[in-house]
């Protein structure tokens, strides 16, 4: 699958006009525990020629395969691919944008060519803000919690995108740094022997045997973790002061940099 991944960049790039600068996972094998099923989530940063910057009319920044867009090779059922333009990821880099961060700090890489990327990483670290870090994944781990006391389910997936956003927020809010992608990173460091790490232990095993429920999860205890840890992160984001550095010439110069090294 790796070669038939670099395969399809190399065929974007023909179809597309642009140049891949990075390619990465982002999903479930990222994260260190993927199902034989799994799909391969995988997400891309590229640069158009010149021209293409030099319109009146803002064009579109994002490739998306197969949901909106097509390459004109076949491609396995199992992927998905998605990617932004440059100069959307170096706007979402000043954000702090805690998404790019992930693609940037994936385990599984596909592609980095040129020396872009490597830049976005060390400017990533002085751009990095824990309070829109901490806020962004408490959102995260909020809203997909709340899809499992509705549903009233056992759903291994559904707990997991509870989990990762969860520990991620700790992460933060401990280390004040960028998380790790790799989730037993996140969990081995953050939870202690107990209840609650048994109970995540179960959950992890389940995922990487493809098994979809876990009858044999102690919800109480889940619930019990996952709310408390919500509501404490939520008032840790409150309190947290909220500055960034403008880094606006800094990125405007690697974009410039960026369309010589690339096209020149």
């Amino acid at each position: 699958m790796f070669n038939h991944i670099q395969q399809v960049m190399r065929q974007l790039e023909v179809d597309y006009d642009i140049k891949v600068l990075y390619a990465c996972e982002a999903g479930s094998r990222a994260w260190g525990f993927p199902s034989k099923d799994s799909d391969y989530d995988v997400r891309f940063i590229y640069v158009h020629r010149m021209d293409w910057y030099l319109s009146i009319d803002q064009q579109r920044d994002t490739i998306e395969i197969p949901n909106r867009d097509v390459v004109s090779i076949l491609i396995d059922d199992q992927l998905d691919l998605s990617g932004w333009e440059l100069t959307k990821a170096l706007r979402l880099l000043r954000k702090s944008n805690p998404s790019l961060f992930e693609w940037l700090h994936s385990s599984i890489i596909y592609d980095e060519s040129y020396s872009t990327i490597e830049q976005i990483r060390l400017m990533a670290q002085n751009v990095f803000s824990a309070v829109i870090g901490v806020n962004h994944y408490v959102r995260m781990a909020k809203g997909n919690f709340r899809d499992c006391i509705q549903g009233n389910e056992r759903k291994i997936k559904k707990y997991i995108n509870v989990l990762r956003p969860l520990l991620a927020a700790k992460w933060i809010e401990k280390f004040q740094t960028i998380p790790p992608v790799n989730f037993h990173i996140l969990f081995e460091t953050l939870i202690p022997i107990g209840e609650v790490k048994e109970e995540i232990v179960k959950i992890i095993q389940h995922k990487m045997d493809g098994e979809e429920w876990g009858t044999d999860l102690n919800i109480g205890v889940l619930h019990s973790f996952i709310q408390k840890e919500i509501e404490r992160l939520e008032e840790f984001g409150k309190r947290r002061h909220c500055g960034v550095p403008n880094p606006t010439n800094e990125l405007n110069q690697l974009f410039r940099d960026t369309l010589k090294e690339v096209w020149e």
